[in-house]
């Protein structure tokens, strides 16, 4: 078999492989529903529910944030902040809100003790200072509907499910990161399957840091923050160890109800991921350079190589453009527009290079630098 006809070969399977996707994710992601189509049930009892808020540095986001926790219509309600260690006016913002909002309990750390990843650590604190029925893990820059939480409590008691996990709506004032989204995104669903999550005979899971809905009783099964107390992939991990462990899950859209901005531009984003992305990979370097190499003959390589080939496969340019810009525009969940679909070999690229330098400097320099403190290598793959 001669080159040609490996390439040729190439540019008819990637063609068909992107097409044969494109339809995967648009039927599958429409199987997702949104939170803010939830009807809430206003004769519910409501059970009693922490929503738990680790803190650190957040003095940009952290009051618009708060506020909105505050506002949420939900009479059943304890707010724990967490404050990690903070060193700006976090803890001013904090004790200014919690006087105007005597729901909020503030919790100070002041020291991280050996083992622990400060996030992980702050979640587990709070998790301790409660007794609430159920807990909402959360970001201190996430933007809440004030329905978000009464139509989440309604659709797990509806279902009887453990765990509800909302993938948030993801808002920025950068139209490249905005690009860069829509394909990091796919990425994401296509990996995790959230259309499957909750089919009890699938292994396919999900957490997410900006809202994890989880029964108390569903958490300490799931062995708590102690489990993965390492790992910087704490939410995913959560929404793995829960599903391992028999209980109920799923997952819904956030659109309009759960919301952030995420990064500002696409440098944070890089600049935020390198640190732990390779912990995706179990610190594993082959596994690492696997995906490295997956992304860049599926992302990257296409496109690029069927337009500079010429002749037949500029005919499959098309059709894989085609099925590209359809994804973009009808597929749940991101708000694409046309114009992402000329940016997936570019997004495939920035995320080739996250995923080879993040395991680069992290064997480099033994282990990763998390919150000012660093965490060595062998004790970071003992939680795998």
């Amino acid at each position: 078999m001669n080159l040609n006809m490996l390439l040729s070969g190439y540019a008819a399977i990637i063609t068909l492989a992107w097409v044969c996707a494109s339809i995967y994710l648009l039927v599958n992601c429409r199987k997702v529903q949104f939170l803010k189509d939830m009807s809430p049930n206003l004769n519910m009892v409501e059970p009693r529910v922490a929503i738990i808020v680790a803190v650190k540095d957040e003095e940009a986001e952290l009051e618009e944030a708060l506020i909105s926790v505050c506002q949420l219509d939900y009479k059943n309600l304890r707010i724990i902040v967490v404050n990690d260690r903070s060193t700006d006016r976090t803890p001013e913002i904090l004790q200014k809100i919690a006087q105007e909002n005597p729901v909020i309990t503030v919790i100070t750390i002041e020291e991280l003790p050996k083992g622990w990843l400060g996030k992980s650590h702050a979640l587990y604190q709070g998790y301790k200072a409660s007794a609430e029925e159920w807990l909402l893990f959360t970001d201190a820059d996430v933007i809440f509907g004030r329905q978000a939480l009464k139509k989440a409590m309604h659709y797990v008691t509806e279902h009887q499910l453990d765990h509800l996990a909302v993938l948030p709506e993801i808002t920025s004032r950068s139209a490249l990161f905005k690009a860069m989204m829509s394909t990091f995104s796919m990425m994401l669903e296509f990996r995790q399957r959230p259309w499957d999550i909750r089919n009890p005979a699938s292994k396919a899971s999900i957490g997410i840091g900006a809202f994890n809905l989880v029964r108390r009783s569903a958490y300490e099964k799931a062995g708590t923050h102690t489990a993965f107390s390492l790992r910087p992939d704490d939410d995913l991990k959560l929404g793995e160890r829960i599903k391992a462990a028999g209980l109920r899950p799923d997952v819904l859209y956030g659109e309009k109800e759960v919301s952030l901005e995420w990064y500002t531009s696409l440098n944070e984003f890089v600049n935020g991921l390198m640190k732990n992305t390779f912990s995706i990979s179990n610190y594993h370097l082959p596994t690492a350079i696997g995906m490295a190499l997956a992304t860049f003959l599926v992302f990257v390589l296409p496109m690029p190589f069927l337009l500079l080939s010429g002749g037949y496969n500029f005919i499959l340019a098309l059709v894989m453009l085609t099925s590209q810009i359809f994804l973009m525009l009808f597929k749940p969940g991101i708000h694409g527009k046309w114009w992402h679909a000329l940016m997936i070999p570019f997004a495939g690229a920035v995320i080739v290079y996250i995923l080879l330098k993040s395991a680069f400097i992290t064997i480099k320099q033994g282990g990763i630098y998390w919150r000012d403190s660093f965490y060595p290598l062998a004790e970071l793959k003992k939680q795998r």
